[in-house]
């Protein structure tokens, strides 16, 4: 059975050899270098313990020093499965996901028209090189003058030039005894429509050889001269060698630079691309004119783990990145994805690189995003959050983005990552309040007893109430969390003097606004493990309701109520006495007497706890406890006594 052209091309494309070869082999962790591709390990073919055996991922091939062993993805499954030819290309398919084609008599004259057709693409290549040093391509030389492009540069990528002719190239090949159809199946010339010749598919523009990843020249890229033209950049029709959504601009000299270890870039365009291979960034490729699609993401990462996608730095590159984004998404796998390079708004790689040279390319390319950071960026940038509404929409988005991710492992990563991206948009973190002494460490070993550090003799003055209260709402956010929305913007208030508090605070808060499964693990995860034993061995915690009885709503809320109108009244105690202070010591009159004396009603006020009882109990004025039910059935009663009438 004959395989059409390109197949296994195809084949070896997507198959990364690494994974084939570490279902059979266990790979030398200090010999290899998984991000290069460069893996190493015992030979599967002879018995050795050294790791002599050498896979290079990103050319294909294997080889043993011991044996000497080599080949590729196929000849490796043929091997050690002890299979034919065609039955390693089926199994390494279905792996692939590609279908094998059926069985076509006719395959071996399909295979012979792709190499007619070369053919006479490679002289196209001829024809335009030679058209652009005649005088009919002298203002082309001039515009590849004025982009810097060296003589040197011109024969490195084969730029020519397509005169403004209906039938040059035609008339060209036809004085060549080749026939009208290959060179119409070629995508070079277009049938009249006015029953006329055939006319060429490329006049007036300045040509871009395309060619596959074997070399084979298989399309062009047109770039018009007339400023008026339509159609600034022009590529071939697709034809039985080109097909764009598999095929990336300069592809074969790229990968051939990704194995020698230079970063692999996505440009937009080919001027970019020429100018980053003249600048030393040789590993660079371009879509041909539209989003990049699944099979050159493919291709992409068969040449290297995350290829950095520069694009221009304006509306439009802002656009085909987030494009990208998309297409990407549901195809990350471990190991496997792209960080985004903008260039400075209204420049591309080709503008950078000619006016700042390579080292402000190489800047920007440090500087490089990761791609779940430009996700946020393009879902938030320009927004104002200030509503649950616009949260809560931001948050539908961002899952529904996440959700196209199929490897679970990175979408937990992804889902944990824009929670922390989240945090620090929706609650930044306060600055940590620093003592005159050393800054400690949370996990550090204190040098006095628990029960002395936590006792009362050393948090005495007026902020031990502070703090004693502020342990309990704490311990009531960790029994009940699902209190905490309700009375987040008063807990985000709170001073807590006591710095494991305010960590505290600040973990509970951040595990409420990310959604976090389990606070307790969150809190362990972040503060250590004896973090909420502390808390809740404190004996004014312990004996509170919501700890005696975790997860009674009610009772929480109204535990969180009360505490948090105390704290309040509190502060505004401590405020008034600091400000009569300062009043005495100026003026001294009653109005200060007044303040001072409404302030500590309101205290006291909240210490009685006259706040509702939302559970079981209300009030009364005397602060006693009355069971709802009999105050109810009182109240009947008494409304029962007053409306009767005597005699009734």
């Amino acid at each position: 059975m004959s395989l059409p052209p390109g197949f296994l091309d195809e084949l070896r494309t997507r198959t990364s050899l690494s994974q084939v070869v570490g279902r059979k082999v266990t790979w030398d962790t200090r010999r290899s270098n998984q991000g290069k591709g460069d893996m190493w390990s015992p030979c599967p073919f002879h018995q050795e313990k050294t790791a002599s055996f050498h896979v290079d991922d990103r050319k294909g091939f294997y080889y043993c020093f011991g044996c000497h062993a080599k080949g590729d993805a196929i000849s490796f499954v043929k091997d050690t499965e002890n299979v034919d030819f065609m039955e390693a290309v089926k199994i390494l398919a279905a792996e692939a996901g590609m279908t094998m084609p059926e069985r076509d008599p006719q395959a071996q004259a399909k295979a012979d028209r792709a190499s007619q057709l070369a053919d006479v693409m490679q002289i196209a290549v001829q024809y335009f090189r030679l058209q652009l040093k005649t005088g009919a391509g002298a203002a082309a030389r001039d515009y590849l003058q004025g982009r810097r492009l060296s003589e040197a540069a011109l024969e490195r990528f084969e730029i020519g030039f397509a005169p403004d002719a209906w039938q040059g190239l035609w008339d060209h090949l036809k004085a060549k005894n080749i026939e009208d159809q290959l060179i119409l199946d070629a995508g070079l010339a277009k049938p009249s429509q006015k029953g006329g010749r055939p006319y060429d598919t490329f006049r007036g523009r300045i040509m871009y050889p395309i060619r596959d990843a074997r070399g084979r020249c298989i399309a062009f890229g047109g770039r018009a001269m007339d400023p008026n033209d339509n159609a600034k950049y022009l590529n071939s029709p697709e034809t039985a060698l080109f097909d764009k959504s598999r095929t990336l601009y300069h592809h074969g000299p790229a990968r051939e630079a990704c194995g020698k270890g230079q970063p692999l870039i996505v440009a937009e365009g080919y001027m970019d691309v020429i100018a980053l291979a003249e600048g030393g960034f040789g590993a660079a490729v371009a879509p041909l004119g539209t989003a990049i699609s699944e099979h050159q993401l493919q291709m992409l990462w068969r040449m290297a783990d995350e290829p950095i996608v520069a694009l221009d730095g304006d509306t439009a590159g802002m656009r085909a990145a987030h494009r990208v984004i998309d297409i990407a998404l549901p195809l990350l796998e471990a190991g496997k994805s792209l960080r985004f390079a903008l260039m400075p708004d209204g420049q591309d790689p080709d503008d950078l690189i000619r006016a700042q040279g390579p080292a402000a390319v190489q800047a920007v390319l440090d500087r490089a995003l990761p791609m779940v950071q430009l996700l946020w960026q393009r879902e938030t940038e320009g927004r104002v959050y200030d509503s649950p509404e616009r949260k809560a929409a931001l948050d539908k988005t961002l899952r529904e983005k996440i959700k196209l991710i199929a490897d679970p492992s990175i979408r937990a990563h992804y889902g944990q990552a824009i929670k922390d991206l989240r945090w620090e948009l929706f609650s930044p973190r306060r600055a940590p309040q620093q003592s005159t002494g050393a800054k400690r460490k949370w996990n550090a070993p204190d040098p006095a007893m628990p029960s002395t550090k936590s006792s009362m003799l050393v948090a005495a003055g007026d902020s031990a109430q502070v703090q004693m209260r502020e342990a309990v709402i704490l311990a009531t956010l960790v029994c009940c969390p699902d209190v905490t929305e309700e009375f987040e913007h008063a807990i985000e208030a709170m001073d807590c003097a006591n710095p494991e508090y305010a960590r505290l605070r600040d973990v509970i808060l951040r595990a409420a606004s990310t959604g976090a499964e389990s606070l307790e693990l969150h809190i362990e995860k972040e503060m250590g493990p004896h973090a909420l034993e502390k808390l809740m061995s404190l004996p004014h915690v312990a004996l509170t309701p919501t700890v005696r009885h975790p997860g009674e709503v009610d009772i929480a809320r109204m535990t969180m109520a009360e505490e948090l109108a105390k704290l309040d009244a509190q502060r505004g105690l401590s405020a008034e006495i600091s400000e009569a202070a300062e009043d005495i010591a100026h003026i001294a009159d009653e109005s200060v007497t007044y303040r001072l004396q409404q302030a500590a009603e309101a205290r006291n006020r909240a210490v009685r706890s006259e706040q509702e009882d939302r559970s079981e109990y209300d009030l009364a004025d005397n602060g006693a406890r009355i069971k709802r039910d009999e105050k109810a059935r009182l109240a009947a009663l008494l409304d029962e006594i007053k409306y009767s009438k005597p005699g009734q």
